[in-house]
């Protein structure tokens, strides 16, 4: 355990760090945490922090630098948040992709770094299928979702249909199956399929299949802000190695998905500190997420990504701030 006069010096040195991004030395230290301490005595201090891992000496300086378990250490219990005033436009109710791409917007211009929105997670469950014939054997299924998100697919069915029959089908397919999930309607479909109308039974199985892949591909989805701030930061611009690693974390949407998959597990908002743990792969990279909700219900994560060295009580201010907006935006949209 760190005594108080050992926590206030790791505290003063992070804050140092983050704000000015050189390694600090013993009398900054002094100077800026107040205390009234030899150079010696905080030496000593800073050496026996160094032998907990907080903080290391890079070579070629005398100072330190804090390592992501002196991150860690400090965000989980040296914060002192500070509520700012953010000026923010509020997010208007309007079509969830909308939403989710204006969030991710304003995540990156209030942070100056990456913003990055995983899209909702989507309930399968349709609202209305209509088909449209456009030509032999050649159909075009438009599948509308409960929030008005509409999908289109082109399907290429065994057998030939009129524009009448595809009426009729689609007619007694939203009847009967709107508003189930597809895992309902296939269960249905399965007990009920021989009691169907064969063109009937077909365009089901069709609509089924493609209204599956759609809201598959539809979970996918991550909108990312803000890549190119990442240039005007000097920890990546002075290594270009690490803003190339940084990039490619951004053209692998997979890798995302499943850093703000790990996030959405928790409330409130988290910090993933690269280096620390196999979360964030990169040591330069830290991420600051959080949950939002439609209706009360978890639907996705959203969150900062920057270097190791950010402020973290301004990004958790940013970050939960932007996952109410969103909450709000889906929630009361008409």
């Amino acid at each position: 355990m760190l005594d108080d006069r050992a926590k206030l010096l790791l505290k003063t040195l992070v804050e140092r760090y983050i704000a000015e991004g050189q390694p600090v030395g013993s009398r900054t230290l002094s100077r800026a945490s107040g205390l009234d301490l030899s150079p010696a005595t905080i030496r000593n201090v800073m050496s026996d922090l160094e032998g907990l891992g907080l903080i290391a000496s890079p070579h070629t300086s005398a100072g330190r630098i804090p390592t992501a378990r002196g991150y860690r250490l400090f965000v989980d219990t040296m914060l002192t948040a500070q509520r700012e005033q953010f000026s923010t436009a509020s997010l208007a109710p309007d079509q969830p992709q909308k939403v989710i791409a204006n969030a991710a917007n304003l995540l990156s211009n209030l942070s100056q770094f990456v913003g990055v929105v995983m899209a909702p997670r989507r309930a399968s469950v349709f609202r209305q299928i209509e088909f449209l014939r456009l030509s032999d054997r050649r159909l075009l299924v438009i599948i509308v979702s409960p929030d008005g998100d509409v999908q289109n697919r082109v399907i290429f069915p065994e057998a030939d249909y009129s524009q009448s029959q595809l009426v009729e089908a689609s007619n007694y397919i939203n009847t009967h199956y709107a508003g189930l999930s597809i895992e309902q309607v296939r269960d249905r479909l399965q007990s009920e399929v021989e009691q169907l109308r064969g063109e009937i039974a077909a365009l089901m199985q069709a609509a089924v299949q493609v209204s599956s892949e759609v809201l598959t591909e539809a979970q996918d989805e991550v909108v990312i802000a803000g890549e190119r701030n990442l240039l005007a930061v000097t920890d990546f611009s002075s290594d270009m190695s690490h803003l190339r690693r940084a990039f490619e974390l951004f053209e692998q949407k997979a890798q995302l998905m499943r850093l703000l998959d790990v996030s959405s597990q928790a409330e409130g908002v988290r910090i993933f500190i690269g280096g620390e743990s196999q979360v964030v792969p990169f040591d330069d990279l830290s991420i600051v997420s959080a949950n939002y909700e439609v209706d009360g219900q978890v639907v996705g994560t959203l969150g900062v990504i920057g270097p190791t060295r950010m402020p973290y009580e301004r990004m958790i201010q940013i970050v939960d701030i932007t996952s109410k907006l969103v909450t709000n935006a889906l929630s009361h949209r008409k």
